[in-house]
């Protein structure tokens, strides 16, 4: 059986006088495997989830489910795909909850009766069929973006894409969407910095820093200590920029004590 993903020395440029945004990056993911792309802003996590699914130029190699993404291809790679954007109401286009998910598979070719009848089935199995005949403009964006996932699962993709996916969900709608999609078959990249949540749901741990994969684990430890060394370093840098400023941070100043003269 072919991977559900292989990248093989893939690098992007955003212009061609300008550094690689991602450099030489390798790895495959098997069918049906979970991985955590983990990485700050600015590493090039939405950038690679961009350039696999045809969005964006790069040089080296993608393949999904063993078909190599070329433009001769893009159609047929982006049929074995979804992919889940930051921001919901960037991929949802039509008034009706129920059109937005059938239209997945009305663009395969699939006819409307049967496009309705399987989006229906696909949001009774998400736990927002009630939301059908709804307006998504009338939904939370929790409830706006299970219909998202509802118009990505619907045409059963081998491989799921998704950017961000808890950015803007609270803590009882990270939890539920992490469930839900542990209860999936399909292999996952999920580009996040929310550790709680990889941890939740994946099975591997992919580390993006500056363009270039520096960890690739199944140890959720390893991703601890990584977010542990992010966190030292950002506050190293803080510190450094306060004392080139001459100013020293707010929680840093020590409270006077009693009976001192000011």
């Amino acid at each position: 059986m072919s991977d559900a993903l292989a990248l093989r020395d893939v690098s992007v440029r955003y212009h061609a006088d300008t550094p690689d945004v991602l450099r030489n990056v390798t790895f495959t993911l098997r069918p049906g495997e979970r991985c955590a792309l983990l990485g700050l802003n600015g590493s090039g996590k939405t950038t690679l989830l961009s350039a696999i699914a045809g969005l964006l130029p790069f040089s080296g190699e993608i393949a999904v489910c063993g078909t190599t993404l070329t433009r001769a291809t893009e159609r047929a790679v982006r049929d074995n795909l979804g992919f889940l954007l930051t921001s919901a109401d960037d991929q949802l286009l039509f008034p009706q909850v129920l059109d937005d998910v059938a239209f997945t598979l009305e663009r395969r070719g699939i006819p409307c009766d049967e496009a309705r009848r399987r989006a229906a089935a696909t949001l009774e199995e998400l736990g927002i069929g009630a939301l059908a005949p709804c307006s998504h403009c009338r939904l939370s964006h929790g409830q706006r973006q299970r219909v998202a996932l509802a118009g990505m699962l619907v045409a059963t993709p081998p491989l799921l894409l998704m950017d961000e996916p808890t950015a803007l969900l609270d803590p009882v709608g990270r939890d539920g969407l992490a469930r839900m999609l542990a209860r999936q078959q399909a292999a996952m990249l999920i580009a996040t910095h929310d550790a709680d949540f990889a941890r939740n749901v994946a099975q591997r741990f992919l580390v993006l820093e500056a363009g270039q994969i520096t960890c690739d684990t199944t140890d959720p430890s390893c991703v601890a200590a990584t977010f542990t060394r992010w966190r030292e370093a950002r506050q190293a840098s803080l510190t450094d920029s306060h004392l080139a400023s001459g100013t020293v941070p707010e929680a840093t100043h020590k409270p006077k004590e009693k009976g001192t003269k000011p």
